[in-house]
C-alpha cells in the first residue's frame, strides 16, 4: 500500500484497514513534507508485480496470467493523489498497471465517487483478490467494508437500508 500522508488521519480511509487485515502486507507513505520516498525496495524477483490503478491503458486483473505469486501494489489517496504514482515514482515505471473494471453499484460510499467504476481502496482490494485468490477473499473484505460504511453513515446519522 503506497498511502498519501493525507490519508492517515482521514476517517473515511479504508486502506488502512485493509493493512491491519492481510497478512503479507507493508504500508508506504508519500506526500509527506520529509520529501520523496523511493518505491523500488517494494520491489522483489521472488513476486510478479502489478499496480492497482485504473489507467487508460491498464489490463484487466482476471486477463493476467501470472507465473509467479503476485504483489499487488495499491495508490491509495483520493483520485488526484493516488494518481501520483504514474508519474512521481520512476522506479515503478516498468510495472503494469492493472483494474477491476466493474461498476459500482452501490447506493451509499464512504467518499463521493466521481466514476461509474470508482471503489474505495478496500472494495478496488477486495475485487482484486476476488480475482486472484478466490471469492471467499473478496468476500470477507466486502464484509468488513461494509462494516465500515455502517459505522462512518452511522456516526453521520445515516441508516442503511
Amino acid at each position: 500500500m503506497v498511502i498519501h500522508a493525507k490519508e492517515l488521519k482521514r476517517t473515511t480511509n479504508s486502506g488502512r484497514l485493509a493493512l491491519f487485515s492481510l497478512a503479507n502486507s507493508v504500508m508506504r507513505v508519500r506526500g509527506a513534507i520529509s520529501g520523496a520516498v523511493n518505491l523500488s525496495d517494494l520491489l522483489s524477483a521472488e513476486y510478479e508485480s502489478y499496480i492497482l490503478y485504473p489507467t487508460e491503458d491498464a489490463l484487466e486483473l482476471d486477463t493476467i496470467k501470472p507465473t509467479k505469486p503476485v504483489q499487488l501494489i495499491v495508490s491509495d489517496g483520493n483520485w488526484r493523489q493516488a494518481s501520483k504514482i504514474n508519474t512521481r515514482h520512476p522506479e515503478l515505471k516498468h510495472i503494469p498497471r492493472v483494474k477491476v473494471s466493474h461498476h459500482n453499484l452501490a447506493t451509499h460510499h464512504l467518499r463521493k465517487e466521481h466514476f461509474a467504476t470508482g471503489f474505495s481502496t478496500l472494495e478496488a482490494i477486495a475485487s482484486a483478490l476476488a480475482i486472484l485468490e478466490g471469492a471467499k477473499v473478496g468476500e470477507s473484505l466486502s464484509i468488513l467494508y461494509q462494516a465500515k460504511l455502517r459505522a462512518t453513515l452511522d456516526g453521520r446519522g445515516i441508516q442503511l437500508g
